[in-house]
């Protein structure tokens, strides 16, 4: 019996889109990772980008529990000396909830090339409105 490691040119990627109005933060991104690297596959291999396009909608929409909307802070730096930045949840989700969904989802995948290009797959919406009707998505609950 011979172990099946999937190769990266026979992979077939499907779209996916995904609606969440009303969804939680660490939920959603868990599910939506989970998509981008293929686990959902019987012929899931770890070192080979087998995961499908997830399209996300409403993502101003999404839900944090407790007192994360004013206590989660978000950090950058500006490489200067002294150039951290910090930015709380509300004001985040009021500005670019697009990024506060990508972030989540980004620390759920690899730290190397691989993870970045499953992240490039991600394409995050606010509203309902999306330019990919031409890849025909399926559509998945969560």
């Amino acid at each position: 019996m011979k172990t099946y490691s999937a190769k990266p040119g026979e992979v077939e990627q499907g779209w996916y889109i995904i609606d969440l109005e009303g969804q939680h933060l660490g939920r959603a991104a868990a599910a939506v990772a989970s998509i981008l690297r293929g686990k959902h596959r019987p012929q899931y291999t770890p070192h080979v980008d087998t995961g499908e396009f997830v399209i996300v909608v409403n993502v101003d929409k999404l839900v944090l529990t407790g007192k994360k909307l004013s206590d989660k802070k978000y950090y950058r730096h500006t490489g200067y000396v002294g150039g951290i930045k910090e930015i709380t949840a509300d004001k985040l989700m009021a500005s670019k909830p697009e990024d506060v969904f990508k972030i989540a989802v980004k620390g759920m995948l690899p730290k190397n090339s691989l993870g970045r290009t499953m992240l490039s797959k991600l394409k995050i919406y606010r509203g309902t409105e999306h330019p990919h009707a031409a890849q025909q998505p399926k559509t998945i609950s969560l």
